[in-house]
């Protein structure tokens, strides 16, 4: 028996020496180019971003939503990349992408956060392909909040009700998503742009988290 464990003593003890190395070269890799302003200017703006998410999801009863909203920013495999690839007027993960030609941090993301359609994506077992999901309602309106946020957040002065249309459809995302989660996201966006913040966040709160249905669903129903 002693024989036995004495060579499993031995990969083990190598097993965590060659896992120290590759995590202090993680580590190392992360640390290039993080600066202490930087790093401090990068955590105000996601904590700035989150704490308007929050106020919006508050707004529409999305409370445990609202407090956990991007806490993955703060883990170290996102939260040093947005330091190193920090510009103050757009995501850190797009000047990433454009480097490498992928973000690592946008991938450790999306797939950590519901709110992103990029989420919600799974085998289809009819063309055997990933296929776009349709969203669940309380992650759409997380969506909502997260856009408008973003919005405010590298826009500032000039942000207005208009912005996060403009940018969906200044984008080619549209032609991504769920078929009914483009419907659902563009109605949304369209009445914030439209009627404003009030009555937008009336009618996400009284009818979209109510489960009641959209216009055209009403249409297809009668």
């Amino acid at each position: 028996m002693r024989q036995f464990f004495l060579p499993a003593n031995c990969l083990l003890n190598h097993l965590a020496i060659a896992g120290k190395r590759e995590y202090n070269k993680k580590v190392t890799f992360w640390m290039k180019g993080v600066r202490p302003m930087k790093a401090w200017r990068h955590f105000k703006t996601i904590t700035h971003h989150r704490w308007l998410v929050l106020k919006g999801c508050f707004r529409v009863g999305l409370y445990a939503q609202g407090l956990t909203h991007d806490l993955s920013k703060y883990a170290p495999a996102e939260f040093l990349t947005g330091v190193r690839y920090y510009q103050g007027t757009r995501s850190p993960n797009a000047a990433e992408r454009e480097e490498k030609g992928y973000s690592e941090a946008w991938m450790h993301h999306k797939g950590r956060n519901k709110h992103h359609y990029e989420y919600w994506t799974d085998l289809s077992l009819e063309t055997l392909k990933y296929e776009y999901c349709h969203m669940p309602r309380k992650y759409l309106v997380e969506m909502v909040m997260d856009r408008r946020a973003a919005c405010m957040t590298y826009q500032g002065k000039n942000y207005t009700p208009a912005s996060a249309l403009n940018y969906y459809l200044g984008s080619k995302e549209r032609y991504l998503m769920h078929p009914k989660t483009q419907m659902e996201l563009e109605y949304i966006l369209t009445m914030l742009r439209d009627r404003g913040e009030d009555e937008t966040f009336r009618y996400l709160r009284r009818e979209v988290l109510a489960g009641k249905p959209f216009p055209w669903e009403c249409e297809q129903e009668g």
